[in-house]
């Protein structure tokens, strides 16, 4: 037996299953309910990559942003002796903001 408070909810559930099977008597709400699971991944799956880009957008401001803020210092020189003993090697063309090229699913 169920308890009264539950037997409006149970009703319902079985009539969304009834209707269900009607429309598809193989699956079912099982299958609506396999439906849903898989737009839930692909939901989350573009979440992730649209998480990722905005990292990356906030990464490349903030090289951008530093080169300005230790010139405004006056200290640029100095900085980059001590804290980025690395930038006399190589290219510097991606050392400011200058990302490679790649597509945005927003684009």
């Amino acid at each position: 037996d169920l308890p009264v408070q539950q037997r409006a909810d149970a009703v319902t559930s079985l009539v969304y299953e009834a209707n269900a099977r009607v429309r598809d008597p193989v699956y079912g709400c099982v299958g609506a309910i396999s439906f849903l699971q898989q737009q839930i991944a692909q939901l989350q799956m573009q979440l992730a990559v649209a998480q990722a880009e905005i990292l990356c957008i906030q990464m490349q401001q903030e090289s951008i942003s530093l080169p300005l803020i230790l010139e405004d210092m006056g200290s640029k020189p100095l900085v980059h002796a001590e804290l980025f003993p690395f930038a006399n090697y190589g290219s510097t063309s991606h050392a400011y903001g200058e990302a490679p090229k790649r597509e945005s699913m927003w684009a």
